[in-house]
């Protein structure tokens, strides 16, 4: 069994950071947030590559963002950000899928973001990426296409908050443990998927992933 699928199967949480690229955020006519907009996924949004991705029953308006996630290699409580990169056991490309028609009638009521961000088949990732691989995870250009089309096209070097700065705010407030994931944020382009298309994404010249999507 791959690092990954034990992540997937035995995991305990996936924390999401939103409006970490400022692209991404003005397109949506938010503000950059001061500190990290944090929001939870559960284990059961995980899917691997081979897995379809399902459009949720009502959603209109079901929309890819892809993300470099960061899998925690130690227990990492209260850190600073001068060592939170040593509790970094690997990464992976990942989509945080969202039903933005959801999303916007939550945020409208002032309510939770669950049934956009949460729900089955929301975080599509890819194959575990050893840390060695990676020289440095602040210049990464992650390409999302649909149909062959490219959708999203950004660099992590444009993250609000890069990771130590994030690893270090969120284990101030959640405990992370081993093979626990963190989303980065996405960059500007995200947009809508239907029925029959298919999401392909890539991280720079390391890896690539592909899913297709259909409704639930």
């Amino acid at each position: 069994m791959s690092r990954i699928q034990k992540f997937t199967e035995f995991g305990r949480k996936i924390l999401a950071v939103g409006r970490n690229y400022s692209d991404h955020a003005k397109e949506l006519g938010n503000t950059v947030p001061d500190t990290p907009l944090l929001f939870l996924k559960p284990m059961s949004a995980c899917i691997l590559e081979g897995e379809a991705i399902e459009i949720p029953k009502g959603c209109i308006d079901f929309q890819h963002e892809i993300e470099l996630a960061v899998i925690i290699g130690k227990k990492c409580r209260q850190v600073p950000a001068s060592e939170a990169m040593s509790y970094v056991g690997g990464y992976a490309l990942a989509l945080d899928m969202t039903a933005r028609d959801f999303q916007r009638e939550a945020s409208k009521k002032g309510q939770p973001w669950a049934l956009a961000k949460c729900i089955d088949t929301s975080c599509p990732v890819s194959q575990f990426i050893d840390p060695s691989v990676i020289s440095d995870p602040h210049n990464l250009e992650l390409v999302c296409k649909v149909n062959g089309e490219i959708k999203q096209k950004g660099n992590t070097k444009d993250m609000v908050f890069r990771i130590p700065e994030l690893l270090s705010y969120i284990s101030e407030y959640f405990t992370l443990e081993e093979g626990d994931m963190v989303l980065t944020g996405t960059p500007a382009g995200v947009g809508p998927v239907v029925a029959g298309d298919v999401i392909e994404c890539s991280l720079s010249d390391i890896i690539t992933c592909k899913f297709n999507v259909k409704a639930r």
